[in-house]
């Protein structure tokens, strides 16, 4: 036992000064800038680019707000409308540039769900194509007039929105609610809306039923003035020297996937409605910065510039009204967590402590532990048999010599081994000899405890020794001297020695 009490002291001295190094080495590592080049658009990051504000700010201002750390093919079970599922959300939120794409499946999962009624906004300057579907052939694309150069920091306001102005509504809109102006990004995109083309493809793509007079025909080369708005050209080439979006046709090249609208879910004889400019981009030209459309049953809302809803720029002017108009004044909002590379199946317990000296001292303590163990499992002397337990209770031999006092009828006996020891302890309690005459004993202990008379103790005495001596004795008149015994023993808390102790708890 000493050996291993100095194994176990050596392991804690040993953690106590590797602990001890650790913080004393320690130097805490300042928070690195965040570049708008490569922003983290996630509602757990308080730095410049994350969204943590604006989680925090609706979810003490009443709204039901949440984190999405499951694939986006999850909302198929979420249920959307009269019949949505109370732990699953009517407005799902896509910020900014993710880190991780989606897929074709997760972009129709997604969709199918805003068909049903789900609620669709998506906040970046480069839209993902696959999460912008076309509503009775009207589709929103989006141009951006510059990147952030490496060296551009997300919390420089000056570097960030340098020559960008702000702009005013275009409309009063549910969007547009409270919100007199607006501070983008000089990096904002600018979103188009596309009109149907003629012919065929209009009708293909707008759903109209048969018998049903198609939209007048447009050329595909002719820009479509925004909802509202009169017919002037979104832009010139001649003037801006820009080159127009292309048109949304379905032989479009780019991803794998591009939503079409089947119109399954829009009636066989209406036209879908054009999308709704709440914005424009404030640059020259026609540009939107806020747009949104019904797809199906649910709707779909574009903002062009993930800056508003940021940490850095959601103070500026109305932004953080207008971030609320956005992401949805009712309902449950998530935003989508798991393309910010925060999957609920991810252990995130390393990624909380990176950059601490806690992962260095569970390394070292580990290296301990498996020494410990290692060197617990090896010899390091000769072998030795192992001990011999006596499994005979200390105790048989009383319970033998009480079985045979009993079969002779020698209560004398039992008698006297119980009053010896009883007899020892009042002459110790008394301060005497333990030849001591019995009413010196008994005077002494009534003098001492003061609560017991010494006649009594005395009487008691006498009738044990009498008993002893060979005076008659019955089995319930020696059962009753012991009950008097113990119960003396017991007024007077004499304890029992430590070995009597021991063999009482062995019963």
């Amino acid at each position: 036992m000493q050996g291993r009490l100095a194994i176990i002291l050596t392991v804690v001295v040993v953690v106590a000064l590797l602990v001890a190094l650790n913080a004393a080495s320690y130097v805490r590592v300042e928070r690195e800038a965040e570049f708008e080049v490569s922003p983290y658009r996630s509602t757990t990051n308080a730095g410049p680019t994350g969204t943590r504000a604006l989680y925090e700010f609706l979810q003490q201002s009443g709204h039901e707000v949440a984190r999405w750390t499951q694939p986006a093919t999850a909302l198929a079970d979420a249920g959307t409308g009269d019949t949505v599922n109370a732990t699953h959300p009517t407005t799902f939120v896509v910020v900014g540039e993710t880190r991780a794409e989606f897929t074709a499946r997760e972009a129709q999962e997604l969709l199918a769900w805003v068909r049903r009624g789900g609620r669709l906004v998506v906040i970046d300057r480069r839209p993902d194509a696959k999460l912008l579907p076309a509503s009775g052939g009207w589709r929103v694309s989006s141009h951006t007039f510059g990147v952030p150069d490496f060296n551009v920091r997300a919390d420089d306001e000056r570097e960030m929105t340098s020559g960008a102005p702000t702009v005013r509504p275009e409309q009063p809109t549910a969007l547009t609610r409270d919100v007199e102006r607006v501070a983008p990004s000089r990096f904002a995109g600018r979103l188009f809306v596309q009109a149907p083309t003629a012919g065929p493809v209009a009708v293909a793509q707008t759903g109209i039923g048969p018998g049903t007079a198609a939209p007048p025909p447009r050329p595909q080369t002719t820009p479509t003035p925004y909802a509202g708005g009169d017919d002037e050209a979104w832009w010139e080439d001649e003037e801006y020297g820009e080159e127009p979006p292309p048109a949304a046709t379905p032989g479009l090249s780019g991803p794998a996937f591009i939503p079409q609208d089947d119109g399954a879910d829009a009636p066989p004889d209406v036209e879908s409605p054009a999308p709704v400019v709440h914005f424009a981009d404030g640059r020259e030209g026609r540009g939107a910065l806020v747009v949104d459309y019904v797809y199906g049953l649910g709707r779909v809302v574009v903002l062009s510039d993930p800056y508003i809803v940021s940490n850095a720029g959601i103070a500026r002017a109305d932004n953080l009204q207008l971030a609320r108009n956005v992401v949805g004044p009712h309902g449950r909002i998530a935003f989508d967590e798991y393309h910010q590379g925060l999957a609920s199946a991810r252990n995130l317990t390393l990624a909380y402590f990176a950059g601490t000296p806690v992962l260095w001292m569970f390394a070292q303590g580990l290296v301990v532990l498996l020494a410990v163990v290692w060197s617990a499992s090896r010899r390091f002397a000769r072998p030795l048999p192992a001990p011999r337990v006596d499994r005979r209770s200390s105790l048989e031999f009383v319970s033998s010599m009480a079985e045979l006092q009993q079969r002779a009828r020698a209560y004398d006996l039992a008698m006297e081994n119980v009053y010896s020891r009883t007899r020892r302890a009042l002459a110790r309690y008394a301060g005497l000899p333990a030849a001591a005459p019995a009413n010196e004993i008994a005077a002494r202990v009534a003098s001492r405890s003061g609560a017991i008379e010494a006649g009594e103790v005395e009487r008691l005495m006498r009738e044990c020794e009498d008993a002893v001596g060979g005076a008659p004795l019955t089995p319930r008149k020696a059962l009753a001297l012991v009950a008097n015994l113990r119960d003396l023993e017991g007024r007077l808390g004499i304890r029992m020695r430590a070995r009597e102790i021991r063999q009482a708890g062995r019963r």
